[in-house]
């Protein structure tokens, strides 16, 4: 038996029908659309064999493609990295019971979640530019990484907020009760149970920063899609190249996705199981 949502009643028998009958419509119009795609590519030459065997030489992959892929994954690794301290940091601050303190880092997190992330690179790589603070080759690099930082450390913060608000209030009671500060108690109990409670929504913003780093392509940093570029006017192929891209980017995030996904349950089975383990003790005492 289906168990009824809290928000609305379970379908019956008709509305079964009726989404079972719009699901197949959706498919088989997306069916047909990929054929159309398909179709005109051919007929304008996009599936021709010359576009695609470059694809199959490994001068292609090693002169433009593992270079932007490099470039991708080495901006996006730098900015994970620097996004989830300032994240924790500005979350940590938004928890503080300084008015002062918990203000401020609730107006960077606002300000940056609302900027939108292209207008951030741009905006730092005139800044870099204008005022000479990194070496010419690293401008780039540089704006792409404080871009993604700012903006999913904002991200992460809220999520270290929600994450952590989320818990049962027994759990900071009983830090305060032992004689732990405010601070002692968020750092040293809170925070590790509110990492694992926002694990999902952090795997979904590792491929967020994946995905954003395409956007250096508009101020010259050497990522995939600036690679792609390259190659597509090297060969004459831009539809081939942007299809392969596509694919590559799809594959990273899906890799990125597993690994995460897999961390995650690791990491929620430890915990489980620290909770769930009682002492031989008190097992013997219930009996």
């Amino acid at each position: 038996m289906t168990a009824a949502s809290p928000l609305f009643d379970a379908p019956g028998p008709r509305t079964r029908r009726i989404f079972a009958f719009a699901n197949v419509t959706a498919v088989l119009g997306l069916a047909a659309g990929l054929a159309w795609v398909v179709w005109m590519l051919g007929r304008n030459g996009q599936l021709a064999a010359a576009k695609w065997t470059p694809f199959l030489e490994g001068s292609t992959w090693v002169d433009y493609l593992l270079p932007g892929l490099l470039g991708t994954l080495g901006a996006a690794a730098i900015s994970v990295v620097l996004a989830g301290v300032l994240g924790v940091v500005l979350g940590l601050g938004r928890l503080s019971e300084n008015r002062w303190i918990s203000g401020i880092a609730g107006a960077i997190v606002e300000f940056f979640r609302a900027v939108p992330v292209l207008l951030m690179m741009v905006f730092s790589y005139w800044l870099l530019v204008n005022y000479r603070l990194v070496p010419s080759d690293q401008l780039a690099l540089t704006a792409v990484v404080i871009s993604l930082t700012v903006y999913n450390g904002s991200v992460v913060a809220e999520l270290v907020r929600s994450g952590i608000t989320s818990l049962p209030r027994g759990q900071r009671e009983a830090g305060l009760s032992i004689g732990l500060t405010h601070g002692q108690t968020v750092r040293t109990i809170l925070l590790p149970q509110g990492v694992v409670a926002m694990l999902p929504a952090l795997v979904s913003q590792l491929v967020v920063v994946v995905k954003d780093s395409a956007l250096g392509y508009l101020i010259g940093y050497a990522e995939l899609l600036r690679q792609a570029e390259y190659l597509a006017t090297n060969f004459a192929n831009y539809i081939p190249a942007v299809i392969v891209i596509a694919a590559v980017f799809i594959l990273v995030n899906l890799t990125v996705s597993l690994l995460a996904d897999r961390l995650a349950l690791r990491l929620r089975s430890r915990t489980s199981g620290a909770m769930t383990t009682q002492e031989p003790g008190l097992v013997a005492a219930d009996d």
